[in-house]
């Protein structure tokens, strides 16, 4: 597995995947913030809060949202989201690269959404404020994702169809969706 120094390095020399027509949709970020803990390289999650009518409600993710008028650009966002959501104040000098912008829908409707995800690199063990969005914050060790053998399968259904998609179980936590396809291409794709 390699170490936060080595994926710094993949990063700078990789241009991400981006929409072509990202500017005219409904536009969103994330933070993947990563670290080097007692020899492993980590990644931090959080567990989002149980929230009625919140299609991401109590799901695992990466802090982020929605950009905002006032954001400069969309990475201001991802860094803007994770202060407010956990109180962890990044910065420009913590970032370290980009991630693909996935598509998906915005929240209760069917326009199209941009989600693109920035990476940032942390030292330390920082103490976190969260506010009501979250109910915890999480540091995953990126060796458990590397496993193969810790994949498995879950069934998700919407209007009466069943699908079965892949999916970590991580403690009591179920990684899927748009966070796994994010950790899939940092954890495949790049450290492969």
């Amino acid at each position: 597995m390699k170490n936060l120094s080595e994926l710094e390095i993949l990063l700078s020399k990789r241009k991400a995947k981006t929409r072509m027509l990202r500017r005219f949709m409904t536009r969103s970020s994330v933070a993947t913030v990563l670290r080097d803990h007692d020899g492993e390289l980590q990644v931090l999650l959080i567990k989002r809060a149980q929230k009625e009518g919140d299609r991401w409600s109590g799901h695992i993710a990466f802090p982020g949202g929605r950009a905002q008028q006032e954001d400069k650009n969309i990475r201001e966002t991802a860094i803007r989201e994770t202060s407010e959501e956990i109180g962890l104040a990044l910065s420009v000098d913590n970032y370290i690269g980009r991630l693909s912008d996935l598509m998906t829908f915005a929240h209760g409707n069917r326009r199209p959404m941009v989600v693109s995800p920035y990476a940032f690199k942390l030292d330390g063990d920082p103490v976190f404020t969260i506010n009501h969005e979250v109910d915890q914050v999480i540091w995953l060790p990126v060796s458990f994702l590397a496993d193969r053998g810790n994949r498995e399968t879950m069934r998700w259904e919407k209007k009466g169809v069943s699908v079965k998609l892949p999916c970590y179980f991580y403690g009591e936590h179920r990684i899927w969706g748009l966070t796994l396809k994010m950790l899939d291409e940092l954890v495949f794709d790049l450290l492969g």
